[in-house]
């Protein structure tokens, strides 16, 4: 995976646009699975490559783990985007995105929430823990892989 911050920080703008355009479109209230179909046409639309439920091999002592795990949307081989349609976000999810984002090795996440008025209001921008932290957008407050 990419690990470029420059082209990290392009495609990630780029995700955040679009799920914008799909959330004025759409509006809240719809499941996860339709706004996860409608973010694949978005994406495509812009020309960014994007693989759906993406399936993530994992290991454990060196044997292959079956169950491995889902993420909803890898953009570009480099962002990892997990849709949410819940009232609010809780630290469960944000602690979700980052455990992909160190078991994938990829360097950036978003977490949106489309149960939201505003999809700022829904979205937390995260950074693999050891790998890319855009220092110029770490908050005092943020706890490690999440950033403001």
């Amino acid at each position: 995976m990419s690990h470029d911050p420059a082209r990290v920080d392009a495609v990630t703008e780029k995700v955040i646009g679009c799920a914008i355009a799909v959330h004025r479109a759409m509006g809240p209230g719809l499941l996860e699975s339709v706004y996860r179909s409608c973010m694949a046409v978005e994406l495509k639309a812009e020309n960014l490559a994007c693989e759906v439920e993406k399936r993530v091999a994992l290991q454990y002592r060196g044997q292959d783990i079956a169950a491995g795990l889902t993420v909803d949307l890898l953009v570009e081989q480099c962002v990892i985007v997990e849709l949410k349609a819940v009232e609010r976000i809780h630290p469960v999810h944000l602690a979700q995105v980052i455990t992909y984002l160190r078991l994938a090795n990829c360097p950036a996440g978003l977490l949106l929430n489309f149960h939201t008025t505003s999809l700022r209001a829904g979205l937390r921008r995260l950074s693999h823990p050891d790998l890319y932290v855009k220092r110029h957008q770490r908050s005092a407050y943020a706890r490690p892989g999440e950033e403001y």
